[in-house]
């Protein structure tokens, strides 16, 4: 079957240019564009891209704050075959040029956030690079300055010679995702087309995702929870509402301003936007919000109860996943309007275990359907590493040889780093990480157990002085 099988984002276009084709696709302050417009786009850069020099295969680092802008750079690099670097803006230029240094880019895309980098990069600081380029606007004496290109010189430069057909780079990698560090040095994260698009359609069907969404950009396309969602929109034909950043008062503002549908947070930013309501007394424009993704961390039942009330048509959902696994691995839906509607009891709708007390660790839900999950038990009780296969799987890290990516038996499945064990009705729990593992008395025990078991202790004693003076 060759090619005719092969996954690739840009499939997207087909749907975009005709179903969307006259709807708004792209929202950025006053900038909008139709699905039309925005695959015309796409495919003017890309040809600027080609017939500048960049070739298949080739690595192209972006670091920018969010926009349409970043989103047409991402589709027309992965267009031409190339590959796609988001570095995190947040960073210094040294922990940048670290990165640079690994993954070998041809070419650097930034906006005002990173300017520096460009001057910071000259000589022989990162020997790869050819071309420094400006994703928005700058004035003359900026790229005077930065002796950068734009993306308009790009696009006016480009000449259209018949019909474009999209590429692709080696094992079909196209985005070079870096971790967030929590276990040292960030890695570069090779990601496949098809594990982007096999992930978006699991949020699709999970979450319920469709073409008539409003999703706000909350997260950054540096990250992989952002990037994920990013392509679920795209594969729907939602439109997206873009703010540089997440800040509480410009997601509330855009919110009400473009009637938001659906976004993502992690439980700051929730925090973050439950405060600025009380804050300043407003609720406006919430009622539109019909979804909301939560990752990064679970969320308190005190959070779950405020958001409840700040959108309380939305469902809302967490997932558990990371960056090697392309985003989420399990989903767990917290709070369901139309069931409480009904009267039906929400909270933690995945979990079935009848006391908190017999929690030996937090439930993450149930795994999307085409991820396999197994627990390699090292111990008593049923808990072990969380592993996982399948093609939502990395391709491996940048600096790893592939051929040596994968070279045993074991080595099929990845090691999600985390500790756990699965209920009988398929939920996972999380219960530590395997370095924070300690050794007593020939058993395994995790810090993270020890703490949740002595708060399962206080809430039964809480329970039993309670009946006592009942």
């Amino acid at each position: 079957m060759g090619i005719l099988s092969e996954a690739h984002i840009c499939q997207c276009f087909s749907r975009l240019a005709t179903q969307k084709r006259n709807s708004l696709v792209t929202i950025n302050g006053a900038r909008q564009k139709t699905g039309q417009q925005l695959v015309d786009s796409v495919l003017s850069l890309a040809r600027g891209l080609l017939q500048l020099g960049l070739r298949n295969g080739d690595v192209v680092a972006i670091s920018a704050f969010n926009s349409d802008w970043y989103l047409e750079w991402i589709l027309a690099v992965a267009f031409i075959g190339g590959i796609v670097a988001p570095l995190n803006y947040r960073w210094s230029f040294e922990e940048a040029r670290m990165a640079m240094v690994t993954i070998r880019p041809k070419m650097l895309v930034t906006d005002e956030s990173c300017y520096y980098w460009h001057s910071a990069a000259q000589g022989d600081a990162i020997p790869s690079l050819r071309w420094h380029v400006s994703l928005s606007s700058p004035s003359l004496d900026i790229i005077n300055k930065y002796n950068m290109l734009t993306a308009e010189m790009l696009v006016e430069q480009s000449v259209i010679n018949g019909s474009m057909n999209y590429s692709f780079a080696p094992e079909g990698a196209v985005i070079i995702c870096f971790t967030s560090g929590t276990t040292g040095r960030p890695k570069g994260v090779v990601i496949s087309h098809t594990a982007l698009i096999v992930q978006s359609l699991a949020k699709v069907a999970i979450v319920g995702y469709s073409e008539d969404e409003v999703y706000l950009h909350t997260a950054p396309l540096c990250h992989i929870g952002g990037l994920s969602s990013a392509m679920a929109m795209l594969m729907v034909g939602a439109c997206h509402a873009f703010i540089p950043k997440f800040e509480a008062t410009l997601a509330l503002e855009a919110i009400e301003q473009h009637h938001v549908t659906s976004l993502i947070t992690v439980p700051a930013m929730m925090a973050d936007l439950i405060s600025s309501v009380r804050l300043k007394r407003i609720q406006k424009g919430c009622d539109s919000v019909k979804k909301i993704l939560n990752g990064g961390g679970g969320l308190s039942d005190n959070l779950i109860k405020d958001a409840t009330r700040l959108f309380p048509r939305a469902k809302l959902l967490s997932a558990y996943g990371m960056t090697e696994t392309c985003s989420s691995l399990t989903f767990m839906t917290l709070f369901e309007p139309m069931l409480e509607a009904s009267g039906t009891s929400l909270q933690m709708l995945a979990i079935t275990s009848s006391s908190p007390v017999k929690a030996r660790g937090v439930c993450v839900g149930k795994p999307a359907p085409h991820v396999e999950i197994k627990i390699c038990v090292d111990g008593s009780y049923n808990v072990g590493r969380i592993l996982t296969r399948g093609p939502h799987v990395m391709l491996r890290y940048w600096d790893q040889i592939p051929e040596k990516a994968s070279n045993s038996v074991e080595e099929t499945w990845l090691d999600t780093g985390d500790i756990g064990f699965i209920d009988d009705h398929g939920n996972l729990w999380l219960v530590g990480r395997t370095n924070g593992r300690i050794k007593s008395g020939g058993e395994n025990i995790y810090p993270e157990e020890v703490s949740i078991n002595m708060d399962s202790y206080r809430l039964l004693a809480s329970h039993l002085f309670i009946s006592l003076i009942v």
